[in-house]
């Protein structure tokens, strides 16, 4: 328990002792967004390495190479633990904002420090909600600004990382409305952090893999029509892979 309580302590601390600095990055953001959108994402880069330090993650990374730097992409992990938000965010190369559901966005303080760093929120319920925030993702890969999804759609609660749920094809449409590469990404062990034990936080290693970019306009008709189902295929080649090197 012990790397629970201080996991808490130190978000609790943060989010509190940095509400002078919210202010000011909504000064900021009045003229410069771009200005206010690099700083809040440093800071959050900063506070998830100590988060992730805190709970004694070793993280193996893989084919980091492989992800474009000249332009927006649009990522796809599977989805086990909350972990996984950080792990990815702190290797993004360039401003990129997560797609999460519409709860998150009620949290007190943790709503602003997400619509800072460009999260979408999206209400499962509600196909009017769904299809306004992939327009807004389509805006933001235009702009230059990457998108991370996580298309099994909620977090996969299963005791293995595999099989994974059906990605559901409708986020993928950024991808296909864009033009901008999609780049798979495996998540490996991310739950034995804290949720195959919750709410110990626990040692664990974590291997994160990006997948060759997949350019949607080189794929044949049939592959794009169904293009959840082929980034779900290639993930899952890619966690079968290296679960073997955990």
């Amino acid at each position: 328990m012990i790397r629970f309580i201080l996991s808490l302590l130190i978000a609790a601390v943060y989010l509190i002792t940095t509400l002078p600095v919210l202010f000011f990055l909504w000064l900021i953001g009045k003229a410069r967004p771009s200005v206010r959108d690099r700083a809040a994402r440093a800071m959050i880069r900063w506070i998830f390495r100590v988060l992730i330090a805190a709970a004694g993650v070793k993280v193996t990374v893989i084919g980091e190479d492989r992800v474009p730097l000249d332009t927006a992409v649009l990522y796809t992990g599977n989805h086990r633990s909350i972990y996984d938000i950080l792990i990815t965010y702190v290797r993004c190369p360039r401003i990129c904002g997560y797609v999460a559901k519409k709860e998150l966005g009620g949290i007190p303080l943790f709503s602003l420090w997400a619509r800072y760093i460009n999260c979408l929120f999206f209400d499962r319920e509600n196909l009017k909600e769904g299809m306004k925030m992939i327009l807004e993702g389509i805006e933001m890969l235009k702009e230059g600004k990457s998108v991370f999804i996580f298309p099994e759609g909620t977090r996969n609660k299963s005791d293995s990382d595999l099989p994974l749920l059906p990605f559901h094809e409708g986020s993928f449409r950024m991808a296909l409305k864009s033009k901008c590469p999609i780049v798979p990404v495996a998540i490996c062990n991310s739950i034995s952090v804290w949720e195959g034990h919750f709410p110990k936080i626990r040692a664990a290693h974590v291997i994160l893999e990006y997948g060759e970019p997949i350019y949607t306009e080189s794929l044949d008709p049939g592959v794009r029509k169904k293009i959840g189902a082929y980034v779900q295929e290639k993930t899952e080649e890619m966690i079968a892979k290296n679960q073997k090197l955990l």
